[in-house]
């Protein structure tokens, strides 16, 4: 049994999952694995036979995606050809976290592709969304990575084929402790513009993890480094609170962890805006940005105690047996 695993490579939540996902497939049959993208941080501790430029989101610098960047990064060209040559032919399987070149070539060449990503979950009939209805994002989130058949992980299991996030090994053995300063992780706001906002709270220590900055420094109370995955999870575990995008597997692990946390949605990012509606459904704070005019929403997050209550049981190889026990005899008739 061989089995194509897919795995978008915008951000490192994708990629976090994977770090559990993969041995668990692993365990079960022979596979390889494919990353597309050009803007993820993290070293995966497992070969990689493919890696494609793909059709990456581009993070600016004042808060949100950069479309024209976006745009510009990926050439149709590149795309076409990058789906045209995927050997999807030589899989049994090919299971799909929300990664556009396999989708593609599945869609293309009539093959059956499992969808299992957290934006399969949001985009559930099921699933929270945000009252402001956005036409292009919700074009490009059911149409980036077409799948025959989708399941996803969202932060509630909302019906039987969404479940709970999963969270990594290296996260659950971690020792949580409280020694006072607040992690951050806003990859579409620039350095400079973070040490402006957050110094307006000068009695707060912020370690800010910066993806535009490779040399560590600190003014005042902003401590900024660049991302790396131990020293981030150790920052978000021994943190008072985590403020960070509303992505997904960030947010997941700071809940995981019972840290207060307080999100900032992308600007032209529909997904988390999606998951914003989720998080602030279940009682976490969303603002729309640092502007001093939330700063009284912010005080409010640093002065308050409580956290939000979750359950995310360890059962990725659950799930990974349930999906192949379902979907692989189909493949071998």
């Amino acid at each position: 049994m061989k089995i194509l695993y897919a795995v978008q490579g915008t951000g490192n939540g994708h990629l976090s999952r994977a770090m559990d996902v993969v041995p668990c497939l692993q365990r079960r049959a022979a596979v390889d694995v494919l990353i597309s993208g050009i803007q993820a941080d993290l070293e995966l501790p497992f070969a990689v036979k493919y890696r494609m430029h793909g059709l990456s989101f581009i993070f600016g610098k004042k808060g949100g995606v950069d479309l024209w960047k976006t745009f510009m990064s990926s050439t149709v060209r590149r795309l076409v050809h990058e789906v045209n040559t995927l050997p999807i032919e030589d899989y049994d399987l090919i299971i799909n976290d929300f990664e556009p070149i396999s989708a593609w070539a599945c869609h293309t060449r009539d093959k059956e592709c499992i969808g299992l990503s957290h934006q399969a979950a949001t985009m559930d009939a099921q699933a929270p969304k945000p009252k402001e209805q956005d036409m292009l994002g919700k074009f490009i989130m059911r149409n980036y990575a077409p799948a025959s058949l989708n399941y996803g992980f969202h932060f509630k299991p909302y019906n039987n084929r969404i479940f709970t996030p999963v969270i990594r090994q290296q996260v659950r053995q971690l020792d949580v402790s409280d020694r006072g300063h607040y992690t951050v992780y806003l990859p579409a706001y620039d350095d400079a513009r973070l040490l402006k906002e957050l110094m307006r709270f000068p009695d707060i220590r912020w370690e800010v993890f910066s993806k535009h900055n490779k040399t560590p420094f600190e003014m005042r109370n902003v401590h900024v480094q660049p991302i790396a995955n131990e020293a981030f999870i150790q920052s978000m575990a021994t943190s008072a609170g985590v403020l960070c995008g509303a992505g997904f597997e960030t947010p997941a692990e700071a809940l995981f962890m019972k840290k207060k946390l307080l999100v900032i949605p992308m600007k032209n990012q529909y997904e988390q805006h999606l998951n914003a509606a989720a998080l602030e459904e279940m009682g976490v704070p969303v603002i729309k940005s640092l502007k001093a005019k939330n700063d009284i929403a912010i005080e409010a997050w640093l002065n308050s105690k409580r956290t939000v209550t979750v359950d995310y049981p360890d059962c990725t190889q659950d799930i990974i047996d349930s999906l192949l026990e379902t979907h692989i005899p189909k493949m071998l008739v």
